[in-house]
């Protein structure tokens, strides 16, 4: 059952959780700087404060005092509005992922969740779809030939990796029988983790969301040895910086939602820490994705679809129909 909470309290709740999301987007970028640092036998950033750990705050400092360039030729109102677009869709992801089960203060209730609604799972896809078209417009606004090519291979493989991506999860909807992520995490409790059960659904989800993500080595609309930069090629500024915090942000919300879904959410193995588990796993994932682009060459285009097309996708559509009559049979 939704449990609903004082408006005034989820709209406090709402700003911590986005400022939440924010200061991890911006300590991911030194994590993965100093990851990837150690990895190539080098320092990552160590100037800026003991450890680097003020580097974020000297990048915010530059990115807000660099000049904005605006190139003659652009659509003015979609190049300015497109990097916004996509920041704020980003951040509006995160708002049905639950990190815990709900608290009450004294006669209050305190949600786990910012927006805890029935059909969770299609809002997460759906705000995730039309975040897409950020990037899209962005690029084709530019009036630039990398920026173009750049935004024809964002819409190419997004929408085609979204297809695996959706259907991944259809087997974790029909053992968790919901839609609502709290009571999948809840139907896990109960039972097991579905990453045991759905653990090809999850390599499939996995390997999807990097691909959504565009982080190598599916990182090709914004290839820099072909596309100098892709669809953010004519961006700087703090407009290059929305697109990068959107692309940030959605690696730590897909991470965060294969945590949802095949990992207990905010159940642990021991202590009831609730949030803290959440985060634990929420680093962990994170870091895989840094891992991964540290240790993995990118692919070809053509590799690239072919992947997304004829592997991916039948192996989903494959592991939803066996899960689906699995279910039917026990049920």
């Amino acid at each position: 059952m939704i449990v609903a909470e004082v408006w005034w309290i989820g709209l406090i709740e709402a700003l911590v959780i986005i400022n939440l999301v924010l200061v991890t987007f911006a300590y991911t970028t030194l994590v993965e700087r100093k990851l990837l640092g150690r990895m190539q036998l080098r320092y990552g950033p160590n100037r800026a404060g003991p450890y680097g750990l003020l580097q974020p705050i000297a990048d915010l400092v530059k990115l807000v005092r660099k000049e904005a360039f605006f190139p003659g030729k652009v659509e003015a109102l979609p190049y300015i509005i497109a990097p916004a677009f996509s920041a704020f869709t980003a951040l509006a992801t995160f708002t049905v992922i639950p990190w815990g089960q709900g608290w009450h203060v004294g006669s209050y209730f305190i949600n786990g969740v910012v927006s805890n609604v029935s059909i969770g799972l299609i809002l997460f896809f759906a705000l995730g779809s039309v975040g897409v078209y950020g990037f899209i417009v962005g690029g084709w606004a530019s009036d630039s030939k990398y920026s173009l090519l750049g935004s024809m291979r964002t819409c190419a493989q997004l929408v085609s990796y979204e297809v695996s991506l959706s259907l991944s999860v259809l087997g974790v909807v029909l053992m968790g029988h919901s839609l609502n992520l709290s009571a999948i995490v809840n139907k896990q409790i109960d039972s097991q983790w579905f990453v045991a059960p759905q653990f090809v659904g999850f390599v499939v989800f996995f390997l999807a969301a990097v691909a959504e993500t565009a982080r190598a080595p599916f990182d090709l609309p914004e290839a820099d040895s072909e596309l100098v930069a892709g669809y953010h090629t004519e961006y700087s500024g703090m407009r290059w910086g929305l697109f990068q915090m959107a692309e940030y942000v959605n690696m730590i919300t897909l991470s965060a939602l294969a945590i949802t879904l095949f990992f207990g959410g905010w159940e642990g193995p021991w202590a009831p820490l609730g949030p803290l588990w959440f985060l634990i796993k929420l680093v962990i994932a994170i870091a895989i994705f840094i891992w991964i682009r540290a240790t993995v060459p990118r692919l070809r285009y053509d590799q690239l679809m072919r992947f997304g097309w004829k592997v991916l996708l039948p192996v989903a559509t494959l592991n939803a129909v066996i899960t689906a009559l699995v279910v039917a049979w026990t049920s």
